[in-house]
């Protein structure tokens, strides 16, 4: 018989690995090439989100006029706490481990 705690980590649905992230880092992808590094502290079935001490990375590419070469830039701001709305979440996961 499994106990409470085995119940409570088991995932049985795709939000149920969401509901595991609580209170943990997360790594989100959205639209518009922009990435969030943050606390998760709330979500809701329709992955609208609360995030606390929040890194966001936004990518642009613009195109050189005189030699048609893509440019490449990223800029980051911290944020201190941040709702996302679901509808441009792309991909929600742990955040990258690096050894």
């Amino acid at each position: 018989m499994a106990t409470a705690t085995e119940e409570e980590s088991a995932v049985k649905e795709p939000l149920d690995l969401i509901r595991l992230s609580l209170d943990e880092r997360i790594y989100v992808k959205l639209r518009s090439d922009r990435e969030l590094r943050g606390k998760l502290h709330a979500y809701d079935q329709h992955l609208n989100m609360i995030l606390g001490d929040v890194e966001e990375i936004v990518t642009t590419v613009e195109i050189d006029d005189e030699t048609y070469e893509e440019i490449v830039r990223s800029t980051r701001r911290t944020v201190p706490f941040l709702f996302v709305r679901g509808d441009g979440v792309i991909l929600v996961s742990p955040p990258l481990r690096t050894a």
